[in-house]
């Protein structure tokens, strides 16, 4: 089954450094998740970004979730002053 954003992130080391971004644009997911966590509501973010679709705003979401629930945490000790 594919992932509801696979049509709709890209990842391009030519394009924003390889962030994710919103396909075929330099808008960043980041960016998106930081204007919701700001208190834009998706009305807001569409008025600010017309090329941006409901669509594209679901799918930033779903990166998102997707990166979150497949991070792996790793606790490392380094060892040395005061260790």
């Amino acid at each position: 089954m594919k992932k509801s954003f696979e049509d709709r992130i890209e990842i391009n080391p030519k394009v924003m450094l390889g962030k994710p971004v919103i396909k075929g644009t330099r808008i960043p997911v980041y960016l998106i998740l930081e204007l919701y966590a700001g208190g834009y509501s998706s009305k807001k973010i569409l008025k600010a970004y017309p090329t941006l679709t409901e669509e594209d705003l679901k799918a930033a979401l779903a990166y998102a979730s997707q990166t979150l629930k497949n991070e792996e945490i790793r606790e490392y000790i380094i060892q040395g002053k005061g260790a």
